[in-house]
């Protein structure tokens, strides 16, 4: 027996492949196909089963594509209804693969079809549980994704999470491990682990939502607490997971057709697309594509595109760094984002050489910044963190507009005034400078190195930092509730 965690950092996603006797089964797999076709090719496996815990919202599955070429059967739990071929398991079925085995748990709460998989070993032995978003390491999947306006609240959904907890997986042997579908930096979850797995024991000892004494109200109660909105994408990738979407073959063939500066333009003109740099936020500042947005590559690129951009279906043309061209078109796609109609060819130097005009941004050392505040010059200064991230340290004169709701609160923003912005690290604020400067605002000045760089400067600036501890969870909600 074979059991192999996929780990996806910039998703926070983990998909499994696990092999007996030649025959194959991978579960909750990402859009592309090409790495599990290549690891059946070289153990020799037969891909039998694909199975899937939920409907994703937060990725595109890579199941139909992946069916489609291997001739595997997808298996949902109960009550998952698509458009395409499907094995609905039936809750306690049982499914073989060679010498093991899989029961089929049905674990409804954090959307009505999640379905945990119990593998049983060679000898029958229960040894582990891949848990999809039912429960994390550390935490449980939200409960508010699934509703439907006037027939299931959050609270039902999490009245059922306690429910299949506490029937289905806590009555498992200690020594079972967890195979969750996210870790840390999932919007699936409000507190994960960095760690990707661990035994169901030692969860019940530390996992907050296992606690032995805690009662259905509480649970509730404290699972729905201190909740965000979900991205907007994540509805829509549900729905793509549901009902089918394009061959990531076709995807990727038109995403990563180079094109020329000339050839951009026109594009831009007549599609209306939008250009997207993904280079890294020190490069984008010295020069970039007028009108263009920034998301780097190397950040947490596919949830902040899918935050951001509204429209999955958003013609999309691409500046990167060379030779990671179709990386960028496959990353996007993982996300719903299937329509990249190709990548400037020589990138942002071939754009200068062309002749055509560069864009910039102004960047600064956060002792500028501290200098400028003493003197009294700095009157509006943006920290686009998270919203729990602000309320635990900030500058009093920091006002916070979070890049998540950045479209939410544009009102309160005018392109006359001078704006300087910081994140946590920098790489946030220069998306958020980026999306301004594309809607006309010039006086945009962005602090290098973020809140880590100002910290350091609080003294030389005499600057009052405001540092709660202990902040309660109705504080939380309110911030949350300000920054929407």
């Amino acid at each position: 027996m074979k059991v192999e965690q996929i780990y996806t950092g910039c998703l926070a996603e983990a998909a499994y492949y696990i092999e007996s006797e030649g025959e194959a089964i991978i579960i909750d797999p990402l859009r592309e196909t090409k790495p599990y076709l290549e690891k059946l090719a070289e153990n020799g496996a037969k891909l039998k089963y694909i199975f899937e815990t939920h409907f994703h919202a937060d990725f595109v599955s890579g199941h139909i594509d992946l069916a489609e070429k291997t001739g595997a059967t997808i298996v949902y739990g109960p009550t998952a209804n698509t458009t395409f071929d499907i094995h609905q398991a039936k809750d306690g079925e049982v499914l073989t693969l060679g010498k093991i085995s899989f029961k089929v748990l049905h674990t409804p709460g954090h959307t009505p079809e999640s379905t945990t998989y119990l593998l049983k070993d060679e000898a029958g032995k229960e040894f582990a549980i891949f848990t999809g978003d039912t429960l994390f390491i550390g935490d449980v999947g939200r409960p508010d994704l699934a509703q439907k306006s006037g027939e299931v609240t959050q609270e039902d959904l999490a009245g059922w999470l306690y429910d299949s907890l506490r029937e289905k997986i806590m009555t498992l042997p200690d020594e079972v491990l967890v195979y969750p579908g996210h870790g840390a930096g999932s919007a699936c979850g409000k507190n994960m682990s960095k760690e990707t797995w661990d035994t169901l024991g030692r969860q019940k000892q530390t996992n907050y939502a296992l606690r032995a004494d805690m009662s259905k109200g509480e649970f509730i109660k404290e699972v729905t607490a201190g909740l965000a909105p979900p991205p907007q994408y994540f509805a829509k990738n549900a729905k793509m997971n549901k009902s089918g979407y394009d061959s990531i073959d076709d995807v990727l063939q038109r995403g990563a057709t180079p094109i020329s500066a000339d050839e951009l333009e026109l594009i831009v003109e007549a599609e209306g697309a939008l250009v997207l740099d993904v280079r890294n936020e020190q490069e984008f500042k010295t020069g970039f594509v007028p009108n263009s947005i920034f998301i780097g590559i190397d950040g947490s690129f596919a949830p902040w595109v899918g935050a951001l951009i509204p429209d999955l279906k958003q013609p999309i043309v691409l500046v990167t760094p060379e030779g990671r061209e179709e990386e960028v078109v496959t990353r996007l796609a993982r996300v719903g984002y299937d329509n990249t109609l190709g990548y400037l060819q020589g990138g942002i130097e071939a754009w200068k050489a062309a002749g055509k005009e560069l864009d910039t941004i102004e960047s600064i050392e956060a002792d500028e910044l501290a200098a400028r505040m003493a003197a009294g010059e700095v009157d509006n200064l943006i920290d686009v963190r998270k919203p729990t991230e602000f309320i635990s340290q900030h500058a009093l004169a920091a006002e916070n507009i979070p890049l998540d709701y950045i479209n939410n609160n544009m009102h309160k923003l005018s392109p006359q005034n001078t704006y300087y912005l910081h994140c946590g690290g920098g790489y946030r604020s220069m998306v958020f400078a980026s999306i301004l400067r594309a809607r006309g605002f010039e006086n945009l000045i962005d602090i290098k190195g973020g809140w880590k760089a100002i910290e350091a400067q609080a003294n030389i600036a005499k600057t009052d930092f405001a540092c709660p501890t202990g902040i309660p969870q109705e504080v939380i909600d309110e911030a949350i509730a300000n920054a929407i």
